[in-house]
């Protein structure tokens, strides 16, 4: 069974950093855009490059979330197809990981 508190803390951490990540995009997408028409295309490539980073933060800050939810309910760390315990090595690694790393190589054969 995982230590409970220390990957809350773990996941409490990363909800922090991904927070001020997506705070720094949005202050980055909300400057104004150059008058230059070149300046203004890279411009528009750059924010959609941060709207796709963005994006990926947000989904992990739900799977983050979710996490806690299990935490919170007893089924953090518990794979949710096998029923056997998520190893450390594999929470660490992916905090919010639902399933075993046997069920994760099985479903991607």
């Amino acid at each position: 069974m995982p230590d409970l508190a220390t990957y809350k803390n773990l996941i409490d951490a990363r909800l922090n950093e991904l927070g001020a990540r997506l705070s720094d995009i949005e202050t980055e997408l909300d400057l104004p855009k150059s008058k230059d028409l070149g300046e203004q295309a890279v411009d528009l490539e750059d924010d959609e490059v941060l709207e796709g980073v963005g994006l990926v933060a947000q989904k992990e800050t739900a799977l983050l979330h979710d996490a806690l939810g299990r935490i919170a309910d007893g089924t953090y760390g518990t794979c949710q197809k096998c029923g056997d315990p998520i190893s450390d090595a594999r929470l660490r690694a992916v905090l919010y990981a639902v399933v075993c790393r046997d069920c994760a190589q099985a479903a991607s054969t």
